[in-house]
């Protein structure tokens, strides 16, 4: 299954995403973009120090999302609502692929936010927060595919 994962400039949540799910599924194949990504940003230190401390490493360039990244995709997990209506703005024809993160792993919908929280410009704290955030939803997701 090839899973992408979007967010705004592909620096801090989709590249943490991404690798969490490499490192927890390696027989998933992941990749990640940004909808405003500048092509060739590097990770944000935070989110590599994050994933440092749990002895996951990370190389990361930031990346556009593009056509043909959807249509590489059979699913698309983006951080946001706002990430998945640009999508849908941009890229209609693939509307089945897109889910929010929390969206597609949580089987119930008891989140009051489908959105997960954007670390950037924030401490370290933050970034652990967000990793572990997502962690959450990524074991779900896992989970659930594994099923």
């Amino acid at each position: 299954m090839n899973i992408l994962f979007v967010c705004t400039g592909n620096t801090c949540r989709s590249p943490m995403a991404e690798a969490l799910l490499k490192e927890k599924a390696p027989h998933l194949h992941v990749k990640s973009a940004g909808v405003f990504a500048h092509p060739d940003d590097t990770a944000n230190a935070n989110a590599v120090e994050a994933l440092r401390q749990r002895d996951i490493h990370l190389v990361h360039s930031a990346q556009s999302v593009t056509k043909e990244l959807i249509k590489w995709a059979d699913l698309v997990l983006v951080m946001t609502e706002a990430h998945k209506r640009l999508l849908l703005g941009q890229f209609p024809k693939y509307e089945e692929k897109y889910y929010t993160l929390i969206e597609y792993a949580m089987d119930e919908q008891t989140e009051l936010s489908m959105d997960i929280i954007d670390p950037f410009g924030g401490d370290l704290f933050l970034y652990k927060q967000t990793l572990s955030e997502l962690e959450k939803y990524i074991d779900a997701l896992i989970e659930k595919i594994d099923a």
